[in-house]
């Protein structure tokens, strides 16, 4: 059984910085993509970041440059550095798993999510 774990959320102020973590287990971690998602309240899921088993990366544009995420593939984790968080990046971030080759960020194209963790950004 495929379980994704998120940790790291709280609140924090605007242009400060916080570290998101996924734990990963019941999955061949490193054959994985890996993405993170966020949700507003009152807004639709929207694409964050994603890193592929190779290592390489993409980024939303409104995260580029402040995020940056990253995998431990002896620890089953994927890391999500945020920095200089702004009012806009309050939602809960949610990490995935996917092996599609095709990259996507349809939300559908991702089979496996986490439960998600609360980022709360205050002025």
């Amino acid at each position: 059984q495929v379980q994704l774990v998120e940790s790291g959320g709280e609140l924090v102020q605007a242009g400060g910085s916080l570290r998101l973590s996924c734990a990963a287990s019941g999955l061949t971690f490193n054959i994985y993509t890996m993405g993170w998602f966020r949700q507003a309240p009152g807004k639709e899921s929207e694409f964050v970041a994603w890193i592929t088993r190779d290592g390489d990366n993409a980024y939303a544009a409104s995260v580029e440059g402040r995020f940056t995420i990253s995998r431990d593939n002896a620890k089953n984790t994927v890391y999500l550095q945020m920095n200089s968080l702004n009012l806009e990046d309050t939602a809960v971030y949610y990490c995935a798993a996917t092996q599609r080759v095709f990259l996507s960020t349809n939300r559908g194209d991702w089979p496996y999510w986490g439960q998600g963790t609360q980022v709360t950004v205050s002025s």
